[in-house]
């Protein structure tokens, strides 16, 4: 079976030879210091890739012709799959907002990205960043925003030759995605700013109704385009809505916020086909998990463990929904005691069960070393494979 055959039969929890052998992706940094280890570099990453920017894995949402790297020498050297591609246009903005560095002050600096967000962080990126500014205040820069960047022109928001890629896509052997980086809580979050945008669940309702509902009529005009011009495999909608005690919204909020949205564009993918709906979340989203499945969510990522995620509990819980991720990336430094522990806690349960893909519950950090990561690796392949 090639990746793609092998990713919609375990998601579909149909017969398989075996699951694939994926990761979500790594610090920059970790791949630094894995090079100084001894992972051979033959790809390697760009010079000027920061200390904690990320390189995407298999698992990650990766699109050509991005600002963005994959990882090519984990793979190749640990024998890994053939990872997923999404879509390579742009889901939010077009045109994005121009990059570039508003304040500098020693080794900090506020930057805007092409979000239209401020963002107060390290130059190197070795943590995470503060955000300090965000493109909507009211309604009339929210009509203005979608006036100018928010229009469905799919000619217009693809970042490479659509002729040639859709010609390379439909003879694939990987799992092809669309969306990305966008959600009904991500999105209103990144034009607001956290703050603002739980403030106007209570302040101002109908705007952040009338916002979710313009999203949800943006993308699906926007997707109808392309999927008129190829079948694609599987739906991604992004949201890091949780922290590590819990969500930020309550159910209530997600239900009369979030929910009727959700519901609509999961119609529109099932009525084209896709059976499989990811939704990338951190922390512990357990009490939003009955929702996301009422929305027509199919599966989730990456089960972050010291939030409190136990995908076999999860498992337990709800024997249909697809589980991507789950192992503690702490335990991967602590060495080979503790991650033969950890895999053994959850990987046997989780493959016999189905729909199943285990890997490391976010990126790969630094404090991992390549001994360590390789021990891992090595053995949940030997898992997999048995």
């Amino acid at each position: 079976m090639n990746a793609r055959e092998r990713f919609l039969a375990v998601m579909n929890f149909e017969p398989a030879d075996r699951t694939l052998k994926w990761e979500f992706g790594y610090w920059g940094g970790a791949l630094r210091r894995w090079y100084a280890e001894g992972l051979p570099r033959r790809r390697g990453i760009p010079d000027d890739w920061e200390y904690g920017r990320s390189v995407s894995g298999e698992a990650a949402a990766w699109a050509p012709g991005f600002d963005s790297t994959r990882d090519d020498d984990v793979h190749t050297l640990l024998g890994l799959d053939t990872g997923l591609q999404r879509v390579p246009m742009r889901n939010l903005f077009c045109p994005v907002f121009t990059e570039e560095i508003v304040e500098e002050h020693g080794d900090w600096m506020v930057r805007r990205d092409e979000d239209g967000v401020l963002r107060r962080e390290p130059k190197d990126r070795s943590s995470l960043p503060q955000f300090v500014g965000w493109p909507v205040h009211n309604r009339d820069d929210w009509e203005r925003l979608k006036a100018e960047r928010l229009q469905p022109r799919l000619a217009d928001r693809w970042v490479v030759d659509s002729s040639q890629w859709l010609e390379q896509a439909r003879q694939r052997d990987y799992p092809l995605a669309i969306g990305g980086g966008q959600g009904f809580f991500g999105t209103p979050r990144a034009l607001l700013g956290l703050e603002n945008l739980l403030l106007a669940y209570y302040d101002d309702p109908q705007f952040l109704l009338d916002i979710n509902n313009d999203l949800a009529n943006f993308w699906i005009a926007l997707y109808d385009q392309v999927l008129a011009l190829i079948d694609v495999d599987l739906a991604l909608i992004w949201e890091d809505m949780c922290y590590k005690a819990g969500p930020l919204i309550s159910p209530a909020l997600f239900r009369t916020f979030l929910l009727p949205y959700y519901q609509r564009l999961t119609a529109f993918f099932r009525e084209h086909g896709i059976k499989v709906i990811l939704v990338d979340t951190d922390g512990n989203c357990t009490s939003l998990l009955p929702l996301f499945i009422e929305g027509g969510v199919t599966g989730l990522y990456p089960f972050e463990v010291n939030a409190g995620m136990d995908v076999v509990a999860v498992r337990q819980a709800f024997p249909h929904l697809q589980i991507l991720g789950g192992i503690d990336k702490l335990q991967l430094a602590a060495g080979p005691a503790a991650i033969d522990a950890e895999l053994a806690a959850r990987v046997p349960a989780l493959l016999r069960s189905g729909g199943y893909i285990p890997y490391v519950d976010h990126l790969v950090p630094p404090d991992v070393s390549w001994d360590n990561f390789r021990y891992y690796r090595q053995r949940l392949n030997e898992m997999i494979a048995a």
